[in-house]
C-alpha cells in the first residue's frame, strides 16, 4: 500500500511481523528460512471492515426493506426480545466465519450483549469489540447485565485486537453519558464509535423538533429539550460530546453547516464509516461520499449488520460503493478497507500495509492480469480467500 505493487514480490515474516518487503530478487537471496510460493495470486493486506453487528447475524433475510428508519427499528428491536444468548453467541460465531471467508482479518464490532463475552471461543480474527452504551430511558438494574458489563473488559490474554465503548446514537444516549464515554475512551487509549446522521427521521427530529422518531421517543419518556435547534452531529461536535478520532458511523443526512464545521482542522482527524449495501437497504438519501472525500475526512468502508445486508463481503461493498460513486478509484477504494480503518482505529503504524514492522495480516486473490490492474482485480473478487495470515500465523 505504500510504494505501489510488486511483480514477482516476496515479504519475510518473522513471528508476528512482516520483515523485508519488495522484489523476490531481492528479498530471497538474504533470506535462509522456508519459502512458500503462492503462484499467480494477489497478496495484500488483510481488509478491515470498520463497522459490524455480529450478534444480529441470525437475522440475514428476516426483516424485509422498511418503508422508513424507525419502521426498522422497530422490527430489528422486536426480533432482539427473542434472542437468547446462546443466539447471540452463535450469530457472532457465524459472523466471524462470512468475514473470513471474505478475506477480513480485522473487525470493529459493536456488541449490545456484553453477558455473552464469557461464552464466546477465541475470535478467529484480530477484532475491537466496542460495548453498546444506550439510557434512552431509566429503566431497573438488571444484576445479570451489570455482571456481564464488568466481564467485557476482561477477555483472556490470547485474543488479538481490542476494546472500545459505542454509545449508540444521540437519539438514544444522554449527553452525560456520552461526556463519559469519551473521557474514559481517551484515558483509557480505547475506540469511541457511534451512530450520527443516520437517517432522514434523526436529522428531523434533532434539527427541526418533528416527526416520527421525534414523537415514537417522546412518548417513551425520553427528554427532548436538545432537539430543534441543530443537526445531530453539530450537536455532537459543538457540545464537544465526542473526541476529534470518533469513529462515526453513516453521517448519511448532513447541511451545508455540518460540512463546515467538519472542515476546521479541529475535526479533520475523525473517521466515517459508510455502509453501502446497508445504505441502499434502508433507502437513506445518496452519501456524500466526494464532499466528504474532498474536505479530507478519513472515509472507511463497513457492512453493518446481516440485519440490513445479505453478505459480510467488503468486495461488494468496494463494488456498490463504486457503482454509487463513479468518481471513486479502485485504489481509493481498496484504502477505504485497509489504511483508513486502520487510522479509525488508531493502528495506522501496526495495520492495513504489508511493510517491515507491521503485523503481518495477509489474504490472496486469484489474480491472472497485469501489473496496471491489480486494484480493479481487487475491486471484483468474487472469490472465497482461501489463502490468509493473521498476527504471522496460517489461518486455515
Amino acid at each position: 500500500m505504500d510504494s505501489g505493487e510488486f511483480v514477482d514480490g516476496a515479504f519475510v515474516v518473522d513471528e508476528n511481523l512482516f520483515g523485508p518487503v519488495g522484489k523476490a530478487a531481492d528479498v530471497l537471496p538474504h533470506h535462509d528460512g522456508e519459502v512458500i510460493d503462492l503462484g499467480d495470486v494477489i497478496v495484500l493486506p488483510g481488509l478491515i471492515n470498520a463497522h459490524c453487528h455480529l450478534e444480529y447475524s441470525l437475522l440475514r433475510g428476516v426483516i424485509l426493506p422498511s418503508r422508513n428508519f424507525p419502521q426498522w427499528i422497530g422490527r430489528i428491536n422486536a426480533l432482539k426480545r427473542s434472542l437468547t444468548d446462546i443466539d447471540y453467541v452463535s450469530g457472532i460465531e457465524q459472523g466471524f466465519h462470512e468475514l473470513r471467508r471474505y478475506g477480513v482479518t480485522t473487525v470493529l464490532n459493536i456488541l449490545s450483549a456484553p453477558q455473552v463475552m464469557p461464552l464466546l471461543s477465541r475470535p478467529p480474527i484480530r477484532s475491537w469489540f466496542c460495548l453498546e452504551l444506550i439510557d434512552v430511558r431509566p429503566r431497573p438494574w438488571i444484576d445479570d447485565y451489570a455482571f456481564g458489563s464488568w466481564l467485557f473488559f476482561e477477555p483472556p490474554k490470547s485474543w488479538l485486537g481490542g476494546f472500545g465503548l459505542s454509545p449508540h446514537a444521540p437519539y438514544t444516549t444522554s449527553a452525560e453519558l456520552y461526556r463519559l464515554s469519551n473521557e474514559y475512551a481517551q484515558s483509557l487509549q480505547m475506540p469511541l464509535t457511534t451512530h450520527v446522521s443516520e437517517s432522514l427521521a434523526e436529522y428531523e427530529m434533532f434539527a427541526l423538533g418533528r416527526g416520527e422518531l421525534f414523537d415514537f421517543l417522546q412518548k417513551m419518556g425520553r427528554k427532548m429539550d436538545d432537539c430543534g435547534a441543530m443537526s445531530p452531529l453539530r450537536y455532537l461536535l459543538s457540545s464537544n460530546l465526542i473526541g476529534k478520532h470518533c469513529v462515526i458511523v453513516h453521517a448519511n443526512e448532513l447541511d451545508q453547516a455540518d460540512f463546515a464545521l467538519l472542515a476546521q482542522p479541529e475535526w479533520r482527524s475523525l473517521s466515517i464509516v459508510h455502509c453501502p449495501k446497508s445504505h441502499r437497504f434502508l433507502h437513506h438519501n445518496r452519501f456524500s461520499m466526494e464532499k466528504l472525500c474532498e474536505i479530507g475526512l478519513n472515509v472507511c468502508i463497513g457492512t453493518d449488520s446481516l440485519a440490513s445486508n445479505d453478505s459480510l463481503n467488503l468486495f461488494s461493498e468496494m463494488r456498490t460503493a463504486h457503482r454509487n460513486h463513479p468518481s471513486l478509484t479502485s485504489l481509493d477504494l481498496v484504502k477505504m478497507v485497509t489504511l483508513n480503518p486502520a487510522k479509525a482505529l488508531q493502528q495506522d503504524d501496526r495495520l492495513g500495509r504489508i511493510a517491515p514492522g507491521y503485523l503481518a495480516d495477509a489474504i490472496a486473490i486469484p489474480y491472472s492480469g497485469g501489473a496496471g490492474m491489480v486494484h480493479d482485480a481487487i475491486v471484483e473478487n468474487r472469490n472465497s480467500i482461501e489463502w490468509m495470515i493473521i498476527d504471522g500465523k496460517l489461518v486455515k
